[in-house]
């Protein structure tokens, strides 16, 4: 019986060994068929897939988290316009604007945004105007992420009955 270099080093129609000149033939580099494969690539795509799929996993978490930090501002501007417009009515106040707004937010996000909303009278430019602030933690997807929190503003001109 003949041992397993042996019989690499035979080649199907007489002539053993290696070829002229120092060249391995494709089997013998570990290719297979494939002579073009060295054996320092093989599993190369492998590493290559899981560095590129870690940081396309970054890049998505990140475009997330800030998509949603986004949304959840829009959508507290929203409120306090909302809220400052319907205060600003001639048979309203702005402690009824804050109401309003933190309805508004527990409908529209979660409750625990509309725990800090305040409205006051105030004038801008020589005209009197409701201001309602709305104070809210920055929403964070994950452990990741900014913390803090975000401050909005909706302002609305006071009808005079």
């Amino acid at each position: 019986m003949r041992s397993a270099a042996e019989s690499r080093r035979q080649r199907p129609g007489g002539g053993g060994g290696e070829r002229s000149g120092g060249e391995r033939s494709g089997d013998e580099r570990g290719g297979g068929e494939r002579g073009d494969v060295k054996r320092g690539d093989v599993g190369s795509a492998i590493v290559d897939f899981a560095l590129v799929g870690a940081l396309l996993t970054l890049v998505f978490a990140a475009l997330v988290q800030l998509t949603l930090a986004q949304h959840v501002r829009n959508t507290l501007i929203d409120c306090a316009a909302q809220g400052a417009r319907y205060a600003a009515l001639a048979d309203r106040t702005p402690a009824d604007g804050a109401a309003r707004t933190r309805a508004l937010i527990d409908l529209s996000l979660a409750p625990g945004y509309a725990d800090d909303v305040a409205a006051v009278e105030t004038i801008v430019d020589g005209l009197a105007v409701v201001e309602v602030r709305v104070a809210a933690p920055l929403p964070v997807a994950g452990l990741l992420g900014p913390a803090g929190r975000l401050t909005v503003t909706g302002h609305a001109l006071v009808e005079h009955p």
